[in-house]
């Protein structure tokens, strides 16, 4: 007995057709939904002109060579040689989500706390740096910074010797005259080190705080430093905390408050060219002390905000910097370091106000007045010597 023949219900293939339809919508709703949930509310600041380029300039010399490629015959052939086509999907799916399909920090630090003091890259890395021991901020409450202790008579002396030897020096042979052209700032200008206030060697680094014991004191040696060599310097040692206090504002908003201190300086001196912030590691002395020809030095490390307009032009600064210090005093940079977006101040540190803007972590809680004073003039030396360097070629 023949089998019989299977005879489909009418309308069978146009019921299967129109379920496909019906999962394929649903699946677009549900996927578009979660997207734009996840990046609602980054959205604001993700299509800020600053974070486009950002995510476009990781790509901006392929699409650069892929566009003339289309037109010449020539770039075609060196585009083969030395790129491939840019991944726009990737620079999308950025721009949507913040997501980096290389970098899986971007999808993990947001879950995990903590974490997203690991959203940096190493630009330039000294000796010894890695990404367990690259530098991050303690930002302990207010009300716990409410000291004014004196420098401790020990690390007083060492200061006060500094000075005797700085104002003995001889005169700088080329001069910026009455411009001062550094700006020197402080935007946790709470942070101190436990040598200078007492306490040494003491086990929690979060006491390492005071209004007027802190890191304006290197800012001030540096200022010296700078002018010795002829460098017009200002050095600002706004009380931070005082003024977020006054405000109501968190720590977390320092850089909003440095911000209009520079902007208001800016706008008072036409004649800045360089802003210099100066901060403290938190990191303890096994990470940022160093010690060169029997001399010890607190270390240091630039940092960069990856989201400025300006991060091509501070990256040169920085790197000549990083180099020089290489040179000069091996072992004394930890390198450069550039902060995204989801890093802290979003990812600015205000250095979109000029485009030769530093943040520099000098030493850590752990570092004495010597360490700190032998870094600065090191500092001083690398930096004075490239300024003068650029103002030669500025000049010709």
């Amino acid at each position: 007995m023949k089998n019989p023949k299977r005879i489909q219900p009418k309308g069978y293939f146009f019921i299967l057709s129109y379920r496909g339809i019906i999962v394929a919508i649903i699946v677009f709703i549900v996927i578009s939904s979660g997207i734009f949930t996840v990046s609602y509310s980054s959205l604001q600041h993700n299509f800020r002109s600053t974070f486009i380029y950002q995510t476009l300039s990781n790509y901006k010399a392929q699409s650069l060579f892929y566009l003339m490629s289309t037109e010449n015959h020539q770039f075609s052939e060196a585009f083969d040689k030395h790129f491939s086509p840019p991944p726009l999907y990737s620079a999308a799916l950025q721009l949507a989500t913040n997501i980096r399909i290389a970098d899986a920090r971007s999808l993990f630090g947001p879950e995990l706390p903590g974490f997203l003091i690991y959203d940096s890259n190493i630009l330039l890395a000294g000796k010894g740096t890695d990404y367990t021991n690259i530098p991050h901020d303690s930002a302990p409450p207010l009300e716990n910074i409410s000291g004014e202790r004196e420098l401790d008579p020990q690390e007083n002396k060492k200061y006060e010797e500094s000075q005797k030897q700085q104002n003995s020096t001889h005169q700088a042979e080329r001069s910026t005259g009455d411009k001062k052209v550094v700006y020197i700032y402080h935007t946790h200008s709470w942070e101190s080190f436990l040598p200078l206030i007492g306490l040494q060697g003491d086990k929690d680094a979060d006491k390492a705080v005071d209004n007027k014991t802190n890191i304006t004191l290197v800012g001030k040696i540096l200022g010296m430093e700078l002018k010795a060599d002829g460098i017009g310097t200002e050095v600002d040692t706004t009380n931070m905390t005082q003024e977020l206090n006054e405000k109501k504002w968190k720590p977390n908003r320092a850089y909003d408050m440095s911000r209009t201190v520079v902007e208001t300086a800016l706008q008072q001196n036409k004649d800045v060219q360089y802003l210099i912030d100066i901060h403290r590691d938190s990191r303890r002395a096994d990470d940022t002390t160093t010690t060169i020809n029997g001399k010890s030095y607190a270390k240091i490390m630039i940092v960069l905000g990856a989201s400025n307009p300006h991060f091509d032009q501070n990256f040169h600064l920085a790197k000549e910097i990083h180099q020089g210090l290489e040179k000069e005093y091996p072992g004394l940079s930890r390198g450069v370091l550039s902060k995204r977006k989801t890093s802290g101040n979003n990812g600015l540190y205000n250095q979109d106000l000029s485009n030769n803007s530093i943040l520099i972590e000098v030493g850590g809680v752990d570092n004495n007045m010597e360490e700190l004073t032998n870094t600065v003039k090191a500092f001083s030396d690398v930096f004075s010597e490239n300024f003068w360097k650029a103002e030669k070629v500025n000049a010709q």
